[in-house]
């Protein structure tokens, strides 16, 4: 079984902490981006999402959403799956999509990524 709840780290350093997960698959937590789109400094943010209740079998599914309210005009939404790989370390598998505000509809073709 995996336990969403907890410190996760991504590729690019980014780290993730889930510091609430309710019985009803509900959680919330911070993200910590070393990403930016503007090129700046790490900022956390806070997250919310929900897991799949599974009964303790299974991997489990999971979506969240980051506002990046304090830096960015934008929002990611994260879908993905957790799994315990053959020596025993668990590991999320996320695809993600942001949405950045632009000034207009004809600008709405750049505002996804």
């Amino acid at each position: 079984q995996c336990q969403l709840s907890g410190l996760w780290t991504n590729d690019q350093d980014s780290q993730m902490e889930i510091s609430v997960l309710r019985d009803n698959g509900d959680f919330h937590g911070q993200y910590l981006t070393r990403v930016t789109l503007s090129g700046g400094c790490a900022r956390v943010s806070l997250l919310r999402g929900a897991q799949q209740q599974l009964g303790g079998e299974g991997w489990p599914t999971f979506a969240f959403t980051v506002l990046w309210d304090k830096f960015s005009n934008a929002t990611t939404a994260f879908v993905g799956q957790c799994f315990v790989d053959a020596g025993g370390k668990e590991m999320l598998s996320t695809t993600w999509l942001l949405r950045e505000a632009v000034g207009s509809l004809e600008e709405d073709w750049k505002a996804t990524r």
